[in-house]
């Protein structure tokens, strides 16, 4: 069985995060990751079929005008409800993790010292 590259978007208005992120998914070298500060270009850019999206759920954090994670995750899985969510949070909250597995997210992940190793889990790594 061949080893296929996996196309992932991470969607963190957090920058330095979001470079962290996608410097540890790097570490893979079938990964193709591709960054995006908002969820509005996320969704502008589905046609490119992302085989997982990591997707903070405080996207308004910093622009208060932008969709917020939870919104963006309902628009995504509209458009394409066979790709994989992975909602990224700072908040270990049992009630938002719920609320957006039940929406689609495959997990919730609660950023912090040990993310990037339950992400190498969900990813199989």
């Amino acid at each position: 069985m061949a080893i296929k590259q996996k196309n992932i978007f991470v969607v963190d208005d957090d920058e330095l995060m979001a470079a962290m992120l996608k410097d540890h998914l790097l570490k893979n070298p079938l990964n193709k990751v591709t960054v995006f500060n908002t969820g509005e270009d996320c969704i502008k850019n589905l046609h490119l079929g992302p085989d997982i999206i990591f997707l903070d759920y405080e996207l308004d954090s910093i622009n208060t005008a932008a969709a917020d994670g939870y919104q963006i995750l309902q628009q995504i899985k509209k458009l394409d409800k066979d790709v994989q969510v992975i909602m990224l949070s700072s908040q270990d909250e049992y009630g938002k993790a719920l609320q957006t597995v039940v929406k689609g997210a495959l997990e919730y992940v609660v950023k912090g010292d040990d993310a990037f190793k339950r992400i190498d889990r969900i990813l199989g790594e």
